[in-house]
Formats: C-alpha cells, structure tokens, sequence
C-alpha cells in the first residue's frame, strides 16, 4: 500500500476528546471537555424548534446566511467599537476551529513559523502543523501566566509570519492585559506579524480583568482577524456556530477556504441564533455573574479539599496540581485515566496544553450544574484514599 500522510506523525488524538469518551465509558463527571450541561437560553431553543418546521433546511450562503452576518456584525462592532462590514468582512464557520484553520491556510505558507504561548489550547499546535509550519513557542510563567517580554521578541525576531493568540486563554484562564496586547501590538507592526485571536471566551471575565480586543487597538485592525464563536457565549458548544472577522483583504482570502473546505454552517441553526445575537447587553452582565458564580462555589471547593490550583482571570478552566495523588512513575495521562475509573471524575492531563516539563497538573472545567459541581467536589474529596 502506497505511504499515507506523514502529517499526523507529531501529535496524537485530542486527549480532551479522548477523557470525554473515557467520561462515557466509566459514568464519570466529565470535567474534561470544555462544554456546560444546563440549557442555552430559552429564545434560541424556542426559535429553533420554530425554525425545525419552516425552515430554512437547506445550503445557506457559503459564506453565511445574510440576516446572521448582520447580526454578528453588529453584535461585535458593539463591543469591538467599530463599525463591521457584514459582507466584507464576516465570514460564518463550522466553530472557531474552522475559523482558525482557515485562518492560517489564509496567512501562511509551508514552512512559515507561528508563535503561540505555551500553555495553549491544543489543538493549535495541531492546526498549525497540518497547515505546513513550523509552532514557536513563549512559556506563560504561573502562577500569573505573565511572559517575558525579551523571549517573546526573540521569537518575532526569528521571522514568524503570525502570533496566535487566546484571550481570555484556554487552559490557563489568563486574561492579557492592555499593556500586553499593546506590547504585543507593537512587536506585530515592528516585524510585520499578522495576529490570529482566539476570543470564544470573550464574555467571561472575572473582575477586575476586562477583556481588551487586538483589533481595537492602534494599527492593529489591518493586521488581526478575530477569531470565535456562539459555542461558550449562549452555551451551545453543539451548534457548531463560528466566524472570523478581519479587514477585507484578509478575509478575501479567509472566504476561499472556507469555501472549499466546509460550504457552509448550517442554515437553521444560523436562523435561530440570531435572537441569540440581538440579545440586550443585560444578557452579558447576568451570563457573567452566572460564571463568576460557579468560579466561586468549585474555586472555594477546591480550597476546603485541599487541591492547589491557579485562580483564572478568564473563561472556565482552573490547572489544578495533583502531584500529592499520584503513583510514583506514573504519567498524568495515566493518572486521568486511573482517575475517570476510580473516582468517577474525568480531567485532562497538563502535558496537553504545555511544551514545558508539568508531570503533576490537571485542567477541570466548571461550567456546570451547582448540583454538578457539588458532586464533583465530593468525589474529589477522597481521592487520595481511592487512587492509592
């Protein structure tokens, strides 16, 4: 048989994915993968069970249904602070994960170099080795995730043709501040580096952090596409609902892609979300006491079991060290593993998000349930006694 893609030889399967079968398979609370188990708003499951008898059903516009286009353009101009061209410059994707590979198919080339900061949402790295190039790679030091800024220079210094970006960040929970991403700015303008945000988690931030978007900062709209989807903001990770926005001569070549690589999102699902969009900025402010609320009740959890852990600033992870629960020799994936079995909690092992030696931390989500997050906690209590 004739030699298949050498592509994949440099990462396995998505180990997230992976903890969410193994979750399936042991009735384990699933931690794991990054999805919440109560209900999106009601208006977008109304509108959708409307929608399920009239229509539409069939292809949309590939690039994405006109009347979504409007309202994303118009829901994101408002907290970007800019005016968005719904035809110019919006394109509607199969999630942000689309989004993003369009992205790169769009700005680079074999061989071209990408910075990301590690720890980082895996699957970028994946992206990133699919499309031809080559990951460099600029730790976020804990318990802060604040970088240094001579090694992140030495990187754009080695010619990186794009900076890839998750604000607020998965799986760390760090939100960049303005100085930041006004220093990070200026390295892009400096060495003409192109700037792919990832912003799912754009609306869940813990005060005193504020969320700051790349492409609203000086010089920076020409050179940045935003990258994100409804997936976290009305908790419907399954709609599969996501969109890049950029200027026009980037999108131009984000639009082909996309065209040739999924068609298009789907049409009624595309239909329904868009109350979802009209939603009034009230929705925001409850959407995030609602997380800032189930921060608190799993944070505090973790303090009275006795679990270390770094305290996020954004979106729904925490990195939990687990280092006084496992065996000697043991790996952490074998440990998530042994975990998901033994106490009926499934979490994903840390070497999936980090370059740098972390034998010992886990990431646990809690978008969840109270009543979720309760018996969670309670089976984390004991678990020095059931993985011995």
């Amino acid at each position: 048989m004739q030699e298949m893609s050498r592509k994949t030889q440099h990462f396995t399967d998505s180990v997230i994915r992976r903890m969410t079968r193994i979750a399936i398979a042991n009735n384990a609370i699933n931690l794991a993968q990054g999805f919440p188990d109560f209900d999106p708003p009601k208006e977008l499951t109304d509108r959708l069970a409307e929608i399920s008898a009239i229509g539409p059903h069939q292809y949309p516009i590939t690039m994405g249904a006109p009347n979504f286009r409007r309202a994303l353009a118009k829901k994101c101009g408002r907290f970007m602070g800019r005016s968005i061209d719904p035809e110019t410059e919006v394109v509607v994707t199969i999630g942000s994960t689309e989004a993003m590979v369009d992205t790169l198919f769009a700005l680079t080339n074999p061989g071209d170099k990408v910075i990301m900061f590690s720890p980082y949402f895996e699957n970028y790295r994946a992206q990133t080795l699919l499309v031809g190039c080559e990951p460099i790679f600029v730790p976020l030091i804990p318990p802060t995730f604040h970088y240094d800024a001579n090694v992140l220079e030495d990187a754009f210094k080695q010619g990186a043709k794009a900076i890839l970006i998750c604000n607020p960040s998965n799986p760390s929970g760090k939100v960049f501040t303005r100085e930041e991403l006004t220093q990070i700015a200026e390295l892009a303008i400096k060495y003409d580096t192109y700037v792919i945000m990832d912003e799912v988690y754009e609306h869940i931030v813990y005060a005193p952090h504020q969320h700051i978007y790349m492409n609203s900062l000086p010089g920076m709209w020409e050179r940045t596409v935003s990258c994100s989807s409804l997936s976290k903001t009305y908790s419907i990770t399954g709609w599969r609902l996501g969109y890049a926005i950029a200027p026009q001569h980037i999108m131009d070549k984000i639009k082909q892609y996309h065209d040739f690589n999924t068609v298009g999102a789907p049409s009624p699902l595309m239909e329904a979300a868009v109350v979802g969009l009209e939603m009034p900025d009230s929705y925001y402010e409850e959407f995030g006491a609602h997380y800032a609320h189930m921060k608190k009740l799993f944070t505090e959890g973790l303090d009275r079991i006795g679990i270390e852990y770094t305290d996020p600033q954004g979106a729904y992870f925490v990195l939990a060290n687990i280092g006084q629960f496992m065996k000697k020799g043991q790996s952490d994936v074998e440990f998530c593993e042994e975990m998901a079995k033994k106490v009926g909690v499934a979490v994903v092992p840390g070497t999936s998000f980090f370059m740098e030696d972390v034998p010992d931390i886990v990431r646990m989500h809690f978008a969840k349930k109270d009543e979720t997050l309760y018996e969670a906690l309670n089976r984390l209590s004991d678990m020095k006694s059931k993985m011995a």
